[in-house]
């Protein structure tokens, strides 16, 4: 039998015209199959407001997946190239757009790798507001993925509940910097504010409120025989070969690792908080639901021990080279004024060197190196994207299983992949 995926697939999916039939049957002359008939489908390119411009062919036997390659670059963005054309205060806003649903964390990756390199330090303050930051956001993330995911799988009432809670913490982000998303908080040096008034009562509303709705979540979706069906015992792969393709994140925890940055290496004051790493047991796309659904409820805890044990302080560094002055003193004060013209018009100026910094996102382990050579410009950014390198587990999740199985396994795997295009 011939291997379909040997053709170029322009050819595979290549239209008949009646010109060049002449009259002829399109299958006159073609060996037809005995047994079994591969079907080469497309499964998008995606909406960039599912999973991303995602394009996956597939080959089918039946309702068998038998081959899947995923083909990205739909969306390329340039944005590490970008960022070599930007004072290192502007590339902020860039390092954010990678990904719509977790745009702190890459903030912090870019923000904490430069300060890494000037031998900055954070004050305390700003280190909780970040930590605070971060874990809404990955509530955040979470609760879109159990959107999209369960809208996949038909359960279309989730959607709307997830967007509810969501809107909640959209609703805390803007009333802390003023944006929704891509709020540009996190500064070279701390925060670009401190917390409004009013914003703290909030947050420990929605934070007491939070478990509750994650436990309608799970009584919603564990008592659905769908889809209990769609995620127990499919899309297993073993941890071994998870760790082989690199991947981290829920997709390795739910295999049974609990490989976990914040844990395995702390940093941005982690250290100072009392939380657990969930972990699966078989590794299927039901350990990965219940591994996410856990780390909502961490994450919550963690927030409100940043809340009760907020340090007292400034909330950015004191360095008038690296952080705009307060606007008050812009007024009364020449040298905080000229620091403002400087870092507006010219930035700030990094020693030469390198640095990395990974931390832990909700995808997984996302890092950003930064190569200084002395101006006020990067000389290189380059994001690891915790989607880009888990998309190579989707070809050991899908082959093999049904069609609908396979797109469990889609939703599983991540609810944009965020960054793949950059």
């Amino acid at each position: 039998m011939t291997d379909p995926l040997k053709t170029p697939y322009r050819e595979r999916e290549k239209s008949i015209s009646l010109d060049a039939m002449n009259g002829e049957s399109p299958i006159s002359g073609m060996e037809l199959e005995p047994e079994t008939e591969m079907l080469t489908i497309n499964l998008g390119p995606h909406h960039p407001a599912t999973h991303g411009v995602l394009r996956l062919l597939c080959t089918l036997e039946g309702e068998t997946v038998q081959n899947v390659q995923p083909i990205i670059g739909y969306v390329h963005t340039g944005i590490e190239k970008s960022c070599e054309d930007q004072e290192y205060w502007k590339a902020i806003t860039f390092v954010e757009r990678m990904d719509y649903l977790a745009y702190y964390f890459n903030a912090y990756a870019f923000c904490a790798s430069v300060e890494n390199l000037l031998d900055e330090e954070v004050p305390p303050r700003a280190q909780y507001l970040r930590v605070i930051h971060m874990e809404l956001n990955r509530v955040a993330s979470h609760l879109f993925w159990l959107g999209t995911g369960a809208l996949d799988i038909g359960a279309i009432t989730m959607l709307w509940w997830a967007l509810r809670e969501r809107d909640e913490l959209l609703d805390l982000f803007e009333m802390s910097s003023g944006q929704r998303l891509h709020t540009r908080y996190f500064q070279v040096g701390g925060v670009m504010e401190d917390l409004p008034p009013g914003w703290e009562a909030k947050c420990r509303r929605f934070l007491a409120e939070m478990p509750n709705r994650i436990d309608q979540y799970e009584a919603l979706l564990d008592e659905n025989e769908i889809w209990l069906r769609r995620t127990k015992n499919t899309g297993i792969v073993p941890v071994e070969q998870l760790l082989g393709l690199g991947v981290s994140g829920p997709l390795l925890r739910a295999a049974g690792n609990p490989w976990d940055l914040r844990k395995a290496m702390p940093y941005c004051s982690y250290e100072d908080f009392e939380f657990k790493i969930p972990v699966g047991t078989v590794g299927d796309n039901y350990d990965r639901y219940r591994v996410r659904m856990a780390e909502m409820r961490e994450s919550v805890k963690i927030v409100e021990q940043a809340l009760d044990g907020l340090p007292e302080g400034p909330y950015i560094t004191g360095n008038r080279k690296v952080a705009l002055p307060p606007r008050h003193e812009l007024a009364t004060s020449m040298e905080a004024l000229i620091h403002h013209f400087k870092l507006v018009t010219e930035g700030f100026r990094v020693p030469p060197g390198e640095a990395y910094v990974p931390v832990e996102s909700p995808r997984g382990e996302l890092g950003c190196f930064v190569l200084a050579d002395g101006s006020s410009k990067p000389a290189r950014v380059h994001m690891r994207d915790p989607s880009f390198v888990n998309l190579q587990a989707l070809k050991h999740m899908g082959e093999g299983t049904v069609i609908a199985d396979f797109i469990a396994c889609l939703a599983m795997l991540d609810p944009i992949l965020g960054g793949i295009d950059r």
